[in-house]
């Protein structure tokens, strides 16, 4: 049920986001495994239609926000005002109230505007005037943002980037994705056609399902073992923290499903391990006067530590 599922909903996005069939799956597992995403790429690759065609197919209330240098942090968590009749302050709720939310060019707004995301991405709630707010189950984060380096963008803190599950990029479709691409505008837009796959309550299943899929010992350490070569590894300053071990533990076992297993292997580890783990690094000097990035440094580490033999 959940494969047929999950192949369906691939397929669909993928009439809309066409020849990023890699992305929409890395996708999917993130939502499967409760986590937020951070869409880094030039303008114009798609990265606002993924989301948009995510909430369609998975029938999530959906909210949007451009972040701009004057987008205010209440814009995000909401406000009280006061009641004159009941005496009260009413809560009005903020854009992040919502099934998915997604931040447009999170790197353009100011410090104290995405810090107003933290505590959403952490613990699923907004704390507004001393009060906490339930968010809405299941609540997933997707956001968006220029390279580093372009035009009005600044940098996320660490704390930050490490509330992101993953990080990944959709990239430039290939010259016969871009004419087929060309092809399916022609009459109207491809989002438009999307149907709906499936609810909040069956996504809510299959996230309660994860905690089901075996992972062994020897799999347990192999996690340790790369996360803790991230932290003795002379080209990083500063390596995997234990959120983003969490992380890895919870999106291994989204790939081990949606890879039709319920156990995890050596393979799914591989699969998703830099995206994971590469935006939460920071390179040493020496790394960069090499030209390496931090993917590279990742797939480095990869190779240097073996898993040990399963035994399920």
């Amino acid at each position: 049920m959940i494969i047929e599922k999950s192949e369906e909903i691939i397929k669909k996005i993928g009439n809309v986001l066409i020849g990023k069939e890699d992305v929409i799956k890395k996708v999917l597992m993130a939502v499967y495994a409760k986590g937020n995403i951070l869409l880094e790429d030039t303008p114009g690759v798609g990265k606002t239609t993924l989301a948009l065609a995510f909430a369609k197919a998975l029938g999530l209330e959906f909210k949007r926000v451009q972040f701009t240098p004057d987008t205010m942090p209440s814009d995000i968590t909401g406000f009280t005002v006061y009641n004159k009749e009941t005496g009260e302050f009413d809560y009005k709720q903020g854009a992040i109230v919502c099934n998915l939310f997604m931040g447009d060019e999170i790197n353009r707004a100011s410090a104290k505007t995405q810090s107003a995301l933290l505590e959403a991405m952490e613990e699923n709630s907004v704390t507004v005037d001393g009060v906490t707010h339930r968010l809405p189950n299941p609540f997933i984060c997707i956001a968006t943002q220029n390279p580093a380096g372009s035009s009005g963008t600044q940098p996320l803190p660490e704390s930050q980037l490490d509330r992101f599950m993953v990080k990944l990029s959709i990239g430039y479709p290939d010259t016969n994705e871009q004419v087929e691409m060309l092809k399916r505008h022609q009459a109207s837009d491809p989002i438009d056609a999307l149907s709906t796959v499936t609810d909040r309550d069956s996504i809510i299943e299959i996230q309660n399902y994860l905690g089901s899929v075996k992972i062994s010992d020897d799999i347990l350490a192999y996690l340790v073992a790369l996360c803790e070569a991230t932290r003795n590894n002379p080209l990083i300053e500063l390596g995997m923290s234990p959120r983003g071990l969490i992380a890895l533990s919870r999106m291994v076992r989204a790939c081990a499903v949606l890879n039709e297993r319920d156990y995890v292997t050596p393979a799914d580890v591989k699969e998703v391990f830099s995206d994971v783990c590469a935006h939460r690094l920071i390179l040493r000097p020496r790394a960069k006067l090499e030209g390496l990035s931090a993917r590279d440094v990742t797939e480095q580490i990869l190779s240097a530590v073996s898993p040990a033999p399963i035994n399920r």
